[in-house]
């Protein structure tokens, strides 16, 4: 039985720039199911950080997000999830800032954050293969490299459903 009075998991995202986030959105408002559809778009760095070293980890993103210039990133292609189609993103310096990151949060992450990134944005999760697989081959012949730029990041707590929007670091250089 979960611990209710524990502090939520915090879920760390990169922010995109306007038009990359507005494309994203309506992408997944069209093909994710409706019925589990309660975020945006988005690019997961971290999926749970701890909730009680809430102060301690903003304090760090802070001042790594004031020293960090904007992140031109590549949108390269889109991807199966098996059950779902994701958009790849590729940026070196956003590999070597989440390295940083998993290095300064070694002690407290979880295997699934102690990976390498695979930076992606997810417009459709939790569909049969076969509805997978249709939007994938639908969306591959049109599909043309494009530029978004990352932003800053953007702090969340995880409350089983939809996520509480808690900090915004935007990068400052």
């Amino acid at each position: 039985m979960p611990d209710l009075a524990a502090p939520a998991p915090l879920i760390l995202t990169l922010m995109l720039d306007e038009a990359s986030q507005a494309y994203f959105d309506e992408l997944r408002r069209l093909h994710f199911p409706p019925r589990i559809n309660y975020l945006a778009a988005h690019l997961t760095l971290f999926h749970h950080l701890p909730g009680d070293d809430l102060p301690g980890i903003s304090a760090r993103l802070g001042a790594l997000c004031r020293a960090q210039a904007p992140l031109p990133l590549q949108v390269t292609g889109l991807r199966s999830l098996g059950r779902g189609v994701a958009f790849t993103l590729e940026n070196n310096e956003l590999r070597a800032l989440h390295r940083r990151l998993q290095t300064e949060f070694a002690a407290v992450l979880t295997p699934q954050d102690q990976q390498k990134l695979q930076p992606h944005v997810t417009i459709q999760n939790k569909v049969t293969p076969d509805d997978a697989r249709q939007l994938l081959a639908a969306l591959q012949p049109a599909f043309a490299p494009f530029a978004a730029v990352g932003t800053g990041l953007h702090l969340w707590a995880y409350r089983n459903g939809p996520w509480e929007s808690l900090a915004e670091f935007p990068f400052d250089m």
